[in-house]
């Protein structure tokens, strides 16, 4: 009796803890770590809506084509070029520290060998093959974190209650029976999921349609941690989540979130269409990546594969040229904070943990004189991140009697720019503290 008295206390105790684990913020803070330091994420929308190229499940839901010849896609999914190892080369090239991979987009097709159903590009397409298992493999090779997008909706499954805009179709609370089908159906992909691969992070959609309480998303969560507690999971979970998911558009003041990631594309659709080339230029997303680090959050950009497994060439050279871009400015950029507040310097900015050092990111090939407000520490040494030139600087409007810090004008002579941003680096003879008044107004 004894015994099983404390086999059943531990058990609980081992419940408890687990759960103190999941819910606890300090233990949340810490789990969270690699991803604030992480910065950058490759997003990869993978899916049969790559052999037409049309929108990945919204085609159908918006009536663009029909339910028939969008699922006659599988047919061309193929994959005969895929080659995992090179895909994870290039996400490490990139600079990026974790990757995104569609599991299952919201046409209920699963990219890997799932045991739920057969509707997948294992049973049901010529690529005949799990897209997601090697890809994981290449990428922990090589010391990068994992990522599943997995889509709550599925707009495949006959007992998930119909599209947004299709009415003839049950309501949840007319027919819960079938519901709670639908519910063990999706649920059991994500413990197979969490089985088999073991996420890092967990990337969810479309928890739009339906209530916390109807996915059981505090269950969903509990599915994960129960078995990998250092699983993160994305702020798309009707509450449960980690972390917030601004999509496409950068907020215009600092999210004033812990922890965040805007999710983007390279050009203007998530998954590989032919007839979009409107393709951002490296200058613009390594501008963008600036602007989202310095407000303290990560980029999530998106890559679109074609159906054979090979990735546009427009989506290759952007993410090397982000990456010898990253190389050279790594210091600045990984395991740093968001950095000052606007008006101080009229660009990005990040800071060092101990904070004693501060970055300026200058966008393109700016010249002259920089300005600097309201920095109220010495400066040691400014030099040019990436080819190590020193530069000068003076401090200018400071009285001796005031305790307003003066303006520091830095001198950024010609031939030491980058070719998309430069960086500064400003070592400081204490942690930055920053004059915040108005000036010699009483």
């Amino acid at each position: 009796m004894k015994k099983t008295m404390l086999l059943i206390l531990f058990c609980w105790l081992s419940v408890y803890c687990r759960a103190q684990t999941q819910t606890d913020p300090k233990a949340i803070k810490e789990k969270m770590e690699w991803f604030a330091d992480a910065k950058l994420g490759i997003f990869i929308h993978a899916g049969i809506y790559s052999v037409n190229g049309i929108d990945e499940s919204w085609s159908f839901h918006n009536k663009k084509i029909s339910y028939a010849d969008y699922m006659k896609q599988l047919s061309g999914f193929t994959l005969k070029k895929y080659d995992p190892a090179s895909w994870a080369d290039l996400v490490k090239e990139s600079g990026a520290r974790y990757a995104v991979i569609t599991t299952k987009h919201h046409d209920g097709v699963a990219m890997y060998d799932t045991k739920q159903d057969n509707l997948s590009i294992v049973k049901a397409a010529p690529a005949n093959r799990d897209m997601v298992k090697p890809f994981f493999e290449e990428l922990r090779k090589r010391g990068i974190k994992c990522g599943a997008y997995f889509s709550l909706i599925d707009w495949s499954h006959p007992n998930y209650p119909g599209f947004l805009k299709d009415s003839s179709r049950y309501a949840v609370q007319k027919d819960y029976d079938r519901w709670n089908n639908f519910r063990t159906f999706f649920q059991g992909q994500i413990t197979e999921i969490n089985n088999m691969f073991k996420p890092d992070l967990w990337w969810f959609d479309g928890d739009w349609e339906h209530s916390a309480e109807e996915w059981e998303a505090e269950k969903v969560r509990h599915i994960i941690l129960s078995k990998n507690p250092a699983a993160i999971i994305n702020g798309r979970l009707q509450g449960y989540g980690d972390y917030n998911t601004p999509e496409q558009n950068f907020p215009v003041t600092r999210p004033p979130f812990n922890w965040w990631e805007l999710c983007m594309t390279i050009n203007d659709n998530w998954g590989y269409q032919q007839a979009d080339q409107n393709w951002k230029t490296p200058y613009e997303i390594i501008t963008i990546f600036a602007d989202v680090v310095a407000n303290g959050g990560n980029l999530l950009l998106d890559i679109g594969p074609k159906e054979d497994g090979t990735i546009p060439d427009q989506e290759v050279n952007v993410l090397k040229e982000l990456g010898a871009w990253n190389k050279k400015h790594a210091e600045a950029i990984f395991n740093t904070t968001g950095g000052i507040p606007a008006g101080h310097f009229y660009g990005p900015t990040t800071l060092s943990k101990d904070s004693t050092t501060l970055y300026l990111f200058v966008a393109g090939k700016t010249s002259g004189q920089l300005m600097l407000k309201g920095l109220d520490c010495k400066i040691d040494e400014i030099s040019v991140l990436g080819n190590g030139a020193k530069l000068t600087y003076k401090v200018v409007g400071k009285i001796s009697w005031s305790p307003v810090p003066g303006l520091v004008y830095i001198d950024l002579p010609d031939g030491v720019q980058d070719k998309y941003m430069t960086v500064l680096k400003l070592k400081l003879d204490k942690p930055v503290k920053l004059y915040r008044g108005q000036g010699g107004l009483k």
